[in-house]
């Protein structure tokens, strides 16, 4: 549910939609959402100062309640 709800809300901000993708890893603390976008994308996901990844992170802490979840946004340039 948290995966979904945050590819959602991201696929508004970006012009590339079709290229978002969230994956939800379950690690030993806690779960983590993966989101990879189109590389011209990401200066929009993270925001002027960060800004508009942390309005994500809080919005996906409130709906995962205690158990929370971490949301981590993948640069996909720097990993091949």
């Amino acid at each position: 549910m948290l995966a979904e709800a945050l590819e959602h809300l991201v696929r508004g901000v970006v012009d590339n939609p079709d290229d978002v993708s969230v994956r939800d890893k379950q690690l030993r603390r806690g779960a983590v959402l993966e989101v990879r976008v189109h590389p011209d994308d990401l200066g929009k996901v993270i925001g002027r100062n960060g800004r508009t990844a942390t309005a994500f992170r809080t919005v996906i802490s409130a709906l995962a309640g205690r158990g929370g979840a971490r949301v981590d946004f993948v640069d996909v340039d720097r990993r091949r």
